[in-house]
């Protein structure tokens, strides 16, 4: 089983770094200028090892759980996987996210930004941390109005354990992608004013990843188009 899964992860990831390369040459940019986090939600540990032997290390979960759960069963791999959170978080997980992970990409309130702190700190670490604003106000999907961006991003950079790496974002259900990735790109610009450092963009995913490269995103993440369809 795990010689033919590897082989349709292999043939998924080379059609996926094509279609990457591909919406980066029809937006005039470079492909390494992007990084594909590979979403395994769902899916075993045992792919994951299987995608850090294919050299996939951009990982993201967004359950805190299942992170939790996959990072004991992959404890010591080399080269170390860099996982990336990238749904909502509760502040009883935030410990975990800070101490483990590479980058949260949720961040939408600043309850969480202390004990994120403590844990990157004892953990030696510095957490890429993206805001996440919120294109449609459904507090369900996360994210805050752009008008709360700048204290959020101003109390991240107040944090020792804690870098900020830029913005993230989701379209609304049914809507058409590049307009809300446009909102994302000038809300991204003016974010770079006041913090020159915060140049990322999290934005894109199987279904939209090519609107998301037009308007500048320099991180999608794609779980369907790699991984197949979940049970």
């Amino acid at each position: 089983m795990s010689d033919s899964r590897r082989g349709e992860l292999i043939r998924r990831r080379t059609a996926l770094l094509q279609r990457v390369a591909d919406a980066a040459a029809a937006a005039g940019r470079r492909p390494e200028e992007l990084t594909v986090i590979t979403v395994t939600k769902s899916f075993p540990a045992s792919d994951v090892a299987l995608l850090q032997e294919m050299q996939v290390l951009d990982i993201g979960e967004n359950r805190a759980q299942e992170l939790a759960s996959k990072i004991a069963q992959l404890q010591g791999i080399q080269p170390p996987l860099r996982w990336h959170f990238i749904g909502q978080l509760q502040g009883n997980k935030a410990s975990l996210v800070g101490r483990e992970c590479f980058a949260l990409h949720t961040l939408d309130r600043q309850a969480l930004l202390a004990p994120l702190d403590r844990a990157a700190v004892r953990a030696g670490r510095r957490l890429e941390v993206f805001v996440q604003l919120s294109l449609d106000g459904d507090p369900h999907r996360g994210g805050i109005a752009e008008a709360q961006i700048g204290p959020l991003a101003d109390a991240v950079a107040g944090c020792g354990g804690l870098r900020l790496a830029g913005l993230m974002a989701v379209p609304p259900l049914g809507a058409e992608p590049r307009p809300a990735f446009a909102r994302v790109r000038a809300a991204s610009e003016r974010l770079r004013i006041t913090h020159p450092g915060a140049t990322a963009l999290s934005a894109g995913m199987s279904a939209d990843l090519e609107a998301a490269v037009i308007e500048g995103a320099t991180h999608l993440r794609v779980g369907t188009d790699l991984m197949g369809s979940r049970a």
